[in-house]
Parts: C-alpha cells; sequence; structure tokens
C-alpha cells in the first residue's frame, strides 16, 4: 500500500476527511492530557460547554508544573483542577507524582491510540508508536467534551536512522543533531516519523527524548514503530497486553527523508538562545558552567539518571557548580532509591528535587545573574530559566553529569565506564499518587473549588466587517510564546487570572505592551517567520484577545500557536513578502474592510496609513473561517 505508519494511524482513526495534504481531518481522540499552567484555563473551558463526563477512553490532568506553593494561589488551582477531575470524571494526578509526559508514557500511552495534551512536547508519546499531538487548552477541552480533533494533513518527513551511538552519546545528541540540520523551522507542518535498522539500538526513553524535542523543530507530531524496545518497556511497567506491533510498509513514500548515521553523531550541545544553535562541545575551550540540571519531560527517564549515576558513582561535583536532578516520576525516585543511585546523587554533592517541571520553566532554581547553566532541558530561550541574562546550554545527561564534576562544558565520549543499563526485572508501578474517576453518582454530586485567584477567560464577540486599529507592537523572526507570556515562577502562579498575566504581556520585548494596547483600544501586532513558537499555551492569544489585539500580520505562525488565535476569534493574516513586513511600522493605522467577503476568498487587503494597501493570506479550511465569523471556538463549538 506504500503507506507510513503517521497516515495508517491516522486512517484508522479517521472520522471525517481525507488524507492528503493540506486537507483538513477529524481524527478520534482516545486519550488527553492537562498540566496546571494550562490546565486551569482548558477545565473553566469545560465548564463553560456544560458537559456530563468526558467522551475519552481516559484523560489525565497532571500537576507537575506550579508546584512551588509560597502563597495559595498554585494551591488553589490544584484544587480547581481536582474538583473538574472529580466531576467530569478524569484521572487526577497529585503534586509529586511526576512529569505529565514521562508518567504518560509509563502508565497509559498504547501503541495505534492517539493523545491530544495541553502541552507542546505531548508528542513524546510518540515514541510508542502513538499519534500524540500537543494543542491549546480549548482544543483539549472540546477534545475531552467531543472526542475529535481537527488538524491539516502535513508533509511526513521520514529520518532514516543507520548505525548504532557510541559509548557517551545518546538520544539527546540525536535530536541536538537534527535540529542543527533542520533549525526550529524545519518540521513545521511536518509529521516526523523514524525508521531504519538504527532504531533498535535506541531505548524506548531515548526514542521519547527525540519525539518529545520533536516540538522545538516545530513538528505537528513525532512517531517511531514499535518493536520488541517498546514491548520490553510496557511489560517492565506491568502493560505488556497493550503491546501493539506497528511499522511502515516496506515500500512506503514519504514527501522528504533523511538520512542520518548514528555512528556519526558526537555529543553536542545547544549555545544560548536558541535549541538549534546547535554545536560540538569546543575541545579548545573551557566553556565554565555555574549550575547543572538533569531531568525535565525530555530527560527524567530512569535510564538517563541512571547513566548518570554511573559518571557521578565515587565523584565529587565541583565546587563551583551547583547540581540539581529532578526525576521524571515517583516511580522513578522509588526505584533510585532502592538500587543506590539515590545515595549516589547525595553522596557526589546534588541537590534532589521532587518529580516535576521545576527548573525548565523557571518554577525554582533559576541561576545566578549572568550565570552559565547546563540543562537536559528542552528549550533554552533566553530569560525561560527565571534569570533574564543567564546563558542556559542544552545538553544530554552523560553530558551534564560530566561537566558537573569537571566544573566546564565536557566531552563524555572522555569516559571509559560503560554506560549500557541493564534494567531492571520489573518498572516499580505504585498509583498512590493518582486519584481514579468516581462513580457517575458521586461524580454529579460534586461541586468546582474555585479560590479568588482563578478567573474568567476573555470570549470573542461576532466577527466585524470593517476592523481597524494601531500596529501596537513590530517584532522580528522567531518570537517565542514565552515572549508573549514569559514563564517563571512570579507568572506561572496567574496562569488562571488572564487580568492580572495581562501586565506582564511582551515584557521580555517591551516594557508597555498593555498601556500601548489601552491606549489605542487594542489594535494589531506585526511580526516576521515563525511567529509563536514554543509552548501550547494558548494564554499566548488570550491576553492579546483580553487586550484587545483584532490580528496579528505575520510572515508564518508557529502551528500550535496558530490554532490558538483562530480558536480566541484573532485574526491570523500572512504577509505575502518581506518587503511588505518592511513597509508597516509601529503605530501605522491598520483598516480592513468587507472582512467576511475577504476572509472566504482567503485574501484580506490590509490599508495602511488610509493609502498604502498590503495584500495578507488568510489559509483557513471552511470550518476555522466558521469558527473566526462566530468569535472563537467556544462560541463555535456550542452549536456541535
Amino acid at each position: 500500500m506504500n503507506e507510513s505508519l503517521a497516515i495508517k494511524l491516522l486512517k484508522k482513526n479517521l472520522i471525517k476527511g481525507s488524507l492528503e495534504y493540506g486537507n483538513e481531518i477529524c481524527i478520534k481522540i482516545h486519550q488527553t492530557l492537562t498540566q496546571d499552567t494550562t490546565g486551569t484555563m482548558a477545565y473553566l473551558q469545560l465548564e463553560a460547554m456544560n458537559i456530563d463526563k468526558v467522551n475519552t477512553e481516559i484523560s489525565v490532568a497532571y500537576i507537575d508544573h506550579n508546584m512551588l506553593q509560597t502563597g495559595f494561589e498554585n494551591a488553589d488551582d490544584h484544587a480547581f483542577i481536582k474538583s473538574c477531575a472529580k466531576k467530569y470524571g478524569i484521572i487526577y494526578s497529585k503534586p509529586g507524582n511526576g512529569i505529565c509526559h514521562q508518567l504518560h508514557l509509563e502508565r497509559f500511552s498504547k501503541p495505534s491510540k492517539t493523545l491530544l495534551g495541553s502541552d507542546s512536547h505531548t508528542p513524546t508519546s510518540g515514541a510508542m508508536g502513538m499519534i500524540a499531538i500537543g494543542a491549546g487548552g480549548l482544543d483539549v477541552a472540546v477534545a475531552m467534551a467531543k472526542g475529535f480533533y481537527f488538524f491539516k494533513i502535513p508533509k511526513i518527513l521520514n529520518i532514516n536512522l543507520t548505525g548504532k551511538l557510541k559509548n557517551g552519546v545518546s538520544g539527546k545528541d540525536v535530536i541536538l543533531y537534527i535540529l542543527s540540520k533542520l533549525t526550529v523551522k524545519g518540521g513545521v507542518n511536518k509529521i516526523i516519523e523514524y525508521s531504519g535498522d538504527g532504531i533498535k539500538s535506541l531505548s524506548l526513553t531515548d526514542r521519547a527524548t527525540i519525539t518529545n524535542m520533536g516540538a522545538e523543530l516545530g513538528a505537528s507530531t513525532s512517531i517511531f514503530p514499535t518493536d520488541e524496545n517498546t514491548k520490553l518497556f510496557l511489560e517492565k511497567q506491568g502493560r505488556g497486553e497493550d503491546y501493539m506491533e506497528l511499522s511502515a510498509d516496506p515500500d512506503a513514500v514519504y514527501d522528504e527523508t533523511l538520512l542520518i548515521d548514528l555512528n556519526e553523531i558526537t555529543p553536542l550541545i545547544a549555545f544560548p538562545h536558541s535549541p538549534d544553535n546547535v554545536k560540538p562541545i569546543p575541545k579548545d575551550e573551557k566553556i565554565k558552567i555555574d549550575q547543572v540540571m538533569i531531568g525535565s519531560c525530555t530527560n527524567s527517564s530512569y535510564t538517563d539518571l541512571i547513566k548518570a549515576s554511573k559518571i557521578l558513582n565515587g565523584n565529587k561535583v565541583n565546587e563551583n557548580v551547583g547540581l540539581v536532578i529532578a526525576p521524571g516520576s515517583s516511580n522513578i525516585i522509588e526505584m533510585l532509591a532502592e538500587n543506590g543511585a539515590l545515595s549516589t546523587f547525595i553522596k557526589s554533592g546534588a541537590r534532589i528535587l521532587e518529580a516535576g517541571c521545576g527548573p525548565c520553566i523557571g518554577m525554582g532554581q533559576a541561576p545566578r545573574s549572568k550565570g552559565k547553566s547546563l540543562r537536559t532541558i528542552n528549550r533554552n530561550f533566553k530569560g525561560r530559566s527565571g534569570t533574564f541574562d543567564a546563558e542556559v546550554y542544552l545538553a544530554s545527561p552523560e553530558t551534564c553529569a560530566y561537566s558537573a564534576i569537571k566544573g566546564y562544558i565536557a566531552d563524555p565520549s572522555d569516559l571509559t565506564i560503560d554506560l549500557s543499563i541493564d534494567l531492571p526485572c520489573k518498572f516499580s508501578v505504585y498509583d498512590n499518587y493518582f486519584i481514579y474517576p468516581l462513580s457517575d453518582d458521586e461524580r454529579r454530586k460534586i461541586n468546582l473549588e474555585k479560590g479568588p485567584n482563578i478567573g474568567t477567560f476573555p470570549i470573542n464577540h461576532e466577527l466585524k466587517d470593517e476592523i481597524s486599529g494601531k500596529i501596537i507592537l513590530k517584532l522580528k523572526d522567531n518570537i517565542t510564546t514565552d515572549d508573549v507570556v514569559p514563564s517563571n515562577a512570579n507568572m506561572l502562579k496567574f496562569r488562571s487570572n488572564i487580568e492580572k498575566l495581562s501586565q506582564y504581556a511582551f515584557t521580555t520585548i517591551v516594557p508597555d505592551f498593555k498601556e500601548r494596547c489601552e491606549k489605542d483600544n487594542g489594535g494589531f501586532i506585526l511580526a516576521g517567520e515563525n511567529y509563536g513558537q514554543g509552548s501550547s499555551r494558548e494564554h499566548a492569544a488570550l491576553i492579546p484577545l483580553y487586550l484587545g489585539i483584532k490580528g496579528v500580520i505575520a510572515k508564518s505562525f508557529a502551528r500550535i500557536h496558530k490554532a490558538n488565535l483562530i480558536n480566541s476569534g484573532i485574526l491570523p493574516l500572512e504577509l505575502e513578502s518581506t518587503q511588505d513586513y518592511l513597509s508597516i511600522f509601529e503605530m501605522d493605522e491598520i483598516k480592513i474592510k468587507n472582512l467576511v467577503e475577504s476572509m472566504d476568498s482567503g485574501k484580506v487587503t490590509l490599508i495602511v496609513n488610509n493609502s498604502l494597501r498590503i495584500e495578507t493570506n488568510l489559509s483557513l479550511s471552511q470550518r476555522e473561517k466558521d469558527i473566526l465569523k462566530k468569535g472563537g471556538y467556544l462560541n463555535y463549538a456550542k452549536s456541535l
């Protein structure tokens, strides 16, 4: 049949549409996940739909981001999410249980199933042979309520892996190598499907690291076929019955193919401030570091941490370095304690954190001012660590552990230690951090708990045929959602309070975006390529909506953020040329007439300062056009 694995699984779960590039399809969603920075808003939206119970096989609400409780706000969010989980039939994962992607891989991911998550790194479960997609909270809320998800068929990029990784080289180095070749825009409008004999040498968690950071490529999702390593992982989790053999047809046809010889990959690092700023570890320069962090959803697995413990065993963390270890799940912590690795970490001088996201999103462990931090996380955007002038480098657990000893970024391929892992006969599996759904009679008696920090979310109005406003802000290429809504401990606690969070909009770029919006009654944002890359957080659309932004004009958009703009009723207008971008300036007046008719044609004319006319593209499906006309997905969804 010449079919890729991705097409096979999409066909299996297809509800509506044809599987041709660019077509919008609707697929069945079996599982959803949320986490607490995006979950509160998703559950407020779910509540607004007036449903009785979720319409999925499994939905899980994880608490893993906002666990630093320096005030009541985070705890109130957790109480609200917990009450929603009880009311709507959702599994609740308590704080300390672990990171959503690592936990979901351990406990719930199943080959051939579909997963939609309100976190951009949801494709982690693609390592298990799932169609796992990150989306905005409203898309996930609709998936929970209705059991489906709409998206446009992307191209399929095949990455064919041959050979075998050398000692000291891991899955993190593979994805960094791919980022160096493709850049943060290289996966946009693509599903990345892995194949080749090299796969069998990659553990399931190495594969999960690679699919996780497909998000940094801008990919819609990433997927591996299943094999004996998949089966082994499931058996050790006590879920051997969930295994299913999945692969592409031998003569599968792909839109693009990239061949990679794993033998040629060496330990790599991503320099500040982008995951694609990848270089080999310098041999003739010692980049001194102040901090090392091993963990996050990308590299907090049992195998990752055992490799780090092997390197640290009998050694001492350099006196000028602070080493932080954040395991991915409570089960992993239990196993580390049982086999002595936890003791090894402590004896080396490392700090042990609870199982959660923490430092990755600036929720504690921020580096010193102008500090250099080496981390196994997936993003090193400026300021994301919680320290705006810090320099964050990305690397593998092996590189991080060795560098923590040396005091500078060091090449782990110099080690003579055998870093192969003998897995335990069975992984620890405990349920004490999970709260499972109640009976229908019990859950219907539950009242939602809303503390004083939990606000309402903005809802747009039906689209007007003529809109106008000023260019409030002009931006460069690759603006991230961390730029739109800064991510650190001071602001994460306001994720359920759009009004409060709006004070910080774009403050990594300008100090007065909110004031500009208030002075000019909102308006438009102008941006370059790949606007909205990074996190799936829909706050990056909801806050501009709250501040009166009517449209974003950009050279191109990141997939999830474009969907979030549409869901919020904000126009995502694409410029046709660089010259058009150069012809528009901050505070220029923009007017759009006959908008409804223009939208149907896919071409929208901007009248700039009542004289210059610039054509933009509004490349949307009919459903997306209808959503914008209604003023957003929530208004539209009520009629489904």
